[in-house]
């Protein structure tokens, strides 16, 4: 039984990544217990994980809202994520083995089923996205960069940025995986992480062609 702030934590973080909490949002901290059917307490821990996260962020008096990143806050994450998973690929392509490179083409298979069929299941393809990407990092045999990294992929931008995809950038996105395949089973670290890296500058463009279009429809 998990313990009541873990609960909470999961809980809104969960709300948070999927958008159901929007940017900009405040948080009440009696709303999100009754939600979440503990007290305040942990709700009040679980906000403090998430700030420390850069998931939420508290001004001056108190308040807990929703952090809503600027598009030069979110060029900051994918820069740093760019060069971060791009060494872990490198490292993973002199690591790789037969088990998770036959792990990693299971993963880019189903990615494919889910953006192939007369709707796109952005769900699914985040899901498996998430674990062709997690396998690598694990075969980067790394744990400080599994730590640096992790809050970077958890960024509630990823979820956005396949939000504004359409089915051409889906497809984009799973040969670019392809490639990465050829690049890992033949150990060419330097191949791998060029690849890595281009895919992650073109999933920030996605998200900032998208961002700019969203801005001048508002204005």
């Amino acid at each position: 039984m998990p313990k009541a702030s873990d609960l909470a934590y999961e809980t809104i973080r969960a709300m948070v990544l999927s958008g159901e909490l929007a940017p900009g949002e405040q948080l009440s901290e009696e709303a999100l217990a009754e939600r979440c059917g503990v007290s305040r307490t942990p709700v009040r821990d679980a906000l403090r994980r998430l700030e420390a996260e850069l998931l939420v962020r508290r001004n001056s008096s108190q308040r807990s809202f929703v952090a809503d990143w600027s598009l030069g806050d979110v060029a900051d994450a994918f820069e740093l994520r760019a060069m971060m998973e791009g060494y872990a690929a490198r490292r993973a392509a002199e690591r790789m083995d037969s088990c998770r490179l036959k792990r990693l083409k299971e993963a880019n298979s189903r990615l494919h089923g889910a953006i192939t069929g007369a709707h796109v299941d952005v769900a699914a393809f985040l899901e498996h996205n998430r674990a062709f990407h997690e396998i690598i990092l694990e075969a980067a045999e790394s744990r400080r960069l599994a730590t640096l990294l992790s809050a970077l992929i958890e960024q509630p931008v990823v979820w956005r940025t396949a939000q504004f995809y359409g089915r051409e950038s889906f497809h984009r996105s799973h040969s670019e995986h392809e490639d990465l395949l050829a690049a890992l089973e033949r150990g060419d670290g330097a191949w791998a992480e060029a690849v890595m890296a281009g895919h992650i500058r073109r999933a920030f463009h996605a998200y900032a062609d998208a961002h700019r279009g969203l801005a001048k429809d508002a204005a």
